[in-house]
């Protein structure tokens, strides 16, 4: 396993006393943790919250059906879109203020957004249901479209206080939010599948529900220990000073996060259009469960990554902080998502029965693709860091095209594993274009990337190939889940034991 030369992880991403992040100023003395540390204490919210979801799903499966699953997709699809805008792209500007009181005065501006467009969105399902309902070509959405503004101003208003709560550097508030918001979010959809065969309402409420609750608890916390600097701070000239100073959040990047995110959302709409709400439910669970190594470490490393690159930028360590995360998330990703190529199918068939091993084959399909998003989707922000908000624009108008015409071809051709196969290989192409870009901005040479992924992928053909001879051979299947899963192990074991990087984070998490 290489190791990295740019010198000690936590000496590049650590700040000191003396350099304390400018986020502090008026916080009182808080605890200087760790790049590595304020990971992981996101991730342990996001690892309760995925283990959670992991032992609820087989529970899930059995109360609803791959159409119940295929409806909540495509209501996520559309709250997923329009989330993306519900702050006008202002709480991105919470992070970048010197001083807390200009912040304060940016995260009420971003409220205000959050009230315009929930209430643009009340309106727009209160005349054009009907229409909505026909463009999609879904008519099982239109009963559950009245969830969609109330689910937008909960998740608004929680965009906005998760970017304050980042620039407070507090991140054991959004690590326990995400923990409430898991409990209460599962705990509905299985009571409610239990209790009533209410169809894919169970699910969608639990959605609303989950966010909601993780929205009350971290706006709680917020307000326990801001709410004199935010009382103080509040000045209604500034928030519109604020507003005409981002304004390029709200005009550019805007339009380039509703692209990114629609591109997100094409499969769910496509699949439904072309094919049964059944192949947007197998679709569903399988991306679902994808995202797990995202949802469980790549996230957190994004919201803090965020934080850090600001002023790496500023002190010239910018390149050094980007290729030591790269490296982390090669590390973290590459294994298990390569594994899971290989046994996708037969994980989705052992764990939720054979009447979701569709759902297992999308999975290996998208696999390759998700393993590059995974990679590249935590450095993105670095387009904003270093203010190249066209390129973010113009990379998302790409993405999109590239999407639709795969599906497209797909879906006119009446082949779901073939629209699917050809969306991966252009995510593949597209966000590595991305990861590559990146590294380009923050002035990572492309050999250093390309020798980490090299290096990594060395350790997974042993695994690979005696998995896919087992497959040959035709081993039964639970146990060739169970050996998959004993691999994955060994590979963590094996790299917390002899990966320098990885041995520091654990010692620093430790003490």
């Amino acid at each position: 396993m290489e190791i990295s030369s740019k010198g000690n992880f936590f000496k590049v991403l650590d700040m000191d006393e003396t350099t304390a992040d400018a986020a502090e100023k008026g916080l009182g003395n808080r605890k200087k943790e760790s790049f590595a540390l304020d990971v992981l204490t996101l991730a342990g919210g996001t690892t309760f919250a995925q283990i959670l979801m992991i032992l609820s799903a087989p529970v899930l499966t059995r109360l609803y059906g791959p159409d119940d699953f295929g409806i909540w997709a495509l209501y996520i699809s559309i709250t997923s879109i329009i989330s993306v805008i519900a702050c006008m792209r202002y709480e991105y500007s919470i992070m970048l203020p010197e001083s807390d009181e200009e912040a304060v005065n940016l995260l009420v501006l971003s409220f205000l957004a959050v009230l315009f467009i929930s209430g643009l969105t009340f309106l727009a399902i209160w005349y054009l249901k009907e229409p909505i309902v026909n463009v999609l070509n879904f008519q099982q959405i239109g009963d559950y479209l009245w969830f969609v503004p109330p689910f937008i101003f909960v998740n608004g208003l929680f965009l906005a206080l998760n970017n304050w709560n980042s620039r407070t550097k507090l991140f054991k508030r959004l690590s326990l939010s995400k923990v409430f918001s898991s409990v209460s979010s599962t705990t509905t959809q299985v009571g409610l599948g239990l209790i009533e065969k209410i169809g894919a309402g169970g699910l969608i409420t639990g959605s609303v529900v989950g966010q909601s609750i993780a929205t009350f608890v971290l706006g709680g916390q917020i307000w326990r220990d801001d709410k004199k600097l935010i009382v103080k701070s509040l000045n209604w000239k500034k928030v519109y000073e604020g507003f005409k100073k981002y304004r390029k959040f709200s005009l550019l990047d805007s339009w380039a996060a509703l692209m990114n995110s629609v591109s997100w959302q094409l499969p769910a709409f496509l699949l439904a259009a072309f094919f049964t709400p059944a192949v947007v439910g197998f679709y569903s669970l399988g991306f679902r469960l994808l995202q797990l190594p995202m949802s469980f470490i790549g996230s957190s490393i994004s919201q803090v990554f965020f934080q850090r690159a600001s002023r790496a930028l500023s002190e010239g360590t910018l390149p050094s902080l980007v290729e030591n995360v790269f490296r982390m998330l090669v590390i973290i990703g590459m294994f298990p998502i390569l594994i899971l190529t290989i046994v996708g199918s037969d994980v989705f068939t052992v764990i939720f029965g054979k009447a979701w091993a569709e759902a297992g084959v999308y999975t290996q399909i998208l696999s390759l693709w998700a393993f590059i998003w995974f990679i590249s989707s935590p450095l993105t922000t670095i387009y904003v860091v270093v203010e190249k908000h066209h390129f973010g624009f113009h990379y998302n108008f790409f993405n999109l095209i590239t999407r639709l015409l795969s599906l497209t071809i797909g879906g006119l051709l009446g082949n779901a594993r073939l629209a699917l196969t050809l969306f991966s290989i252009s995510g593949v192409l597209v966000y590595g274009y991305l990861c590559l870009k990146m590294m380009s901005y923050s002035g990572v040479k492309i050999s250093r990337a390309l020798k980490i992924l090299f290096s990594n992928f060395t350790l997974f053909i042993p695994a690979g190939a005696t998995l896919i001879a087992l497959k040959i051979v035709e081993i039964n299947q639970i146990l060739l889940v169970i050996i998959s899963a004993a691999t994955i192990g060994i590979y963590y074991l094996y790299i917390l034991k002899t990966d320098a990087q990885i041995k520091k984070i654990v010692r620093e998490f430790r003490m």
